[in-house]
């Protein structure tokens, strides 16, 4: 065997050690989930006070949603998800979005971290026994971080919509067929989360939407609700000051220069303050104590304070792409009945199928439960596919 030349093996060397410590490959780079509006972010189970009677598995959630006050960027949202008691069925249990009624604007207020009333659980409890899972939200801003916009169209929609698609993506034994349904602000959130979704969220399969107590603004609506603030009649313990009061404090929150002066008078101060921090029931015994009517509680100017509020109530569309029903109470006090019934109207001329129902003698919240059996029929008709009886111009009975 030849030996090599000196000179080679003082070239080779260096090399071959040179091989033996070079630094292993550099390991590939992770890379992390993107955050986008409807995904799931923490789970976990929910109290069972604060449950549904007839319930399976029930959970809190946190979700990513759009920002509904700007139009873009991402903020934490909460809610809940409650399963029918039992095994699911093949392909998952449907889904009813619920999106609640006002509860105030503070996060203490938000539905997921306290029970529900006695009404909810009745009604809530008739759609798990319909075989519904229940995806709740508490809108942006109520149990999260900012504040909650309240009554703002874009950002309640944004906020069902995102709750459904993170429980969807999220959660096992959930079926992409969806009702959404609402009460008072909440049936405000229910007409503008179908409008925005064939644009916002297009995959979701939406079969009807139910709406009682809905309110629906236009200006001449807002004109007619401040109109105590200019001398006309306005009734003792009335809802609409607390509600105007909860406008303002959020309209406060999201805009420091709003001037709480140009819309409500000094006597109404103290409520004015208190809701930012009160659940709704606190503030209207609040209202009640000191004796606050629109007369007394608005500023003239009231009308321009909130005209932005008023404008944020808008829906981006009055055609809705599947069924909607309307259940009404001919008593309402809360939301105007001729408020309603014009959005039925409206509706109807716009191409929308709507099927209105009028409670003769029934209030605000008498009309939830008072309309389980006519909502029932217009389920099951929309989830099967077949035609819904059209009624714009609703008879009370």
């Amino acid at each position: 065997m030849k030996r090599l030349p000196v000179l080679m093996i003082g070239v080779l060397m260096p090399a071959l050690a040179a091989c033996q410590q070079a630094a292993p490959p550099a390991p590939a780079p992770v890379v992390q989930p993107v955050a986008v509006a409807g995904s799931l972010t923490a789970q976990a189970p929910l109290a069972a006070a604060d449950s549904v009677p007839g319930a399976g598995q029930a959970l809190t959630i946190s979700y990513l949603s759009t920002d509904g006050v700007t139009g873009s960027g991402l903020v934490p949202v909460t809610g809940e998800v409650i399963y029918p008691a039992g095994p699911a069925p093949a392909g998952g249990w449907p889904i009813v979005a619920w999106a609640h009624g006002t509860v105030g604007i503070a996060d203490i207020c938000a539905p997921s971290r306290n029970p529900h009333s006695a009404r909810d659980k009745t009604y809530l409890a008739e759609w798990l026994h319909r075989g519904f899972a229940i995806v709740a939200t508490d809108y942006q801003g109520l149990g999260s971080d900012g504040t909650h916009p309240y009554l703002n169209a874009r950002a309640e929609a944004y906020s069902v919509l995102d709750g459904i698609r993170a429980a969807l993506s999220g959660l096992p034994d959930l079926r992409n067929r969806v009702m959404i349904v609402g009460q008072s602000q909440g049936a405000g959130a229910a007409f503008a989360a179908t409008a925005y979704a064939p644009e916002y969220a297009p995959a979701l399969d939406i079969r009807g939407t139910v709406a009682t107590g809905i309110p629906y603004m236009t200006p001449q609506i807002a004109k007619a609700l401040t109109a105590g603030a200019h001398g006309k009649k306005a009734p003792k313990d009335d809802p609409l000051v607390a509600y105007a009061l909860l406008m303002g404090a959020s309209t406060a929150g999201l805009d420091p220069s709003f001037d709480a002066s140009a819309a409500f008078t000094p006597r109404a101060m103290k409520a004015f303050h208190a809701a930012s921090s009160v659940c709704f029931p606190d503030l209207f015994d609040r209202v009640k104590a000191d004796h606050l009517t629109q007369a007394n509680a608005f500023a003239p100017g009231i009308d321009t304070a909130l005209a932005p509020s008023f404008r944020a109530m808008a829906f981006p569309t009055l055609k809705l792409r599947t069924p909607l029903f309307v259940g009404t109470g001919a008593r309402d006090r809360d939301v105007a009945p001729d408020g309603q019934l014009l959005l039925v109207k409206d509706a109807c001329r716009a191409g929308t199928i709507v099927q209105a129902h009028l409670y003769k003698g029934l209030d605000h919240s008498q009309t939830v439960m008072a309309s389980v059996p006519d909502s029932a029929a217009f389920t099951r008709a929309v989830m099967a596919g077949g035609p819904v009886q059209p009624s714009c111009s609703p008879v009370g009975r």
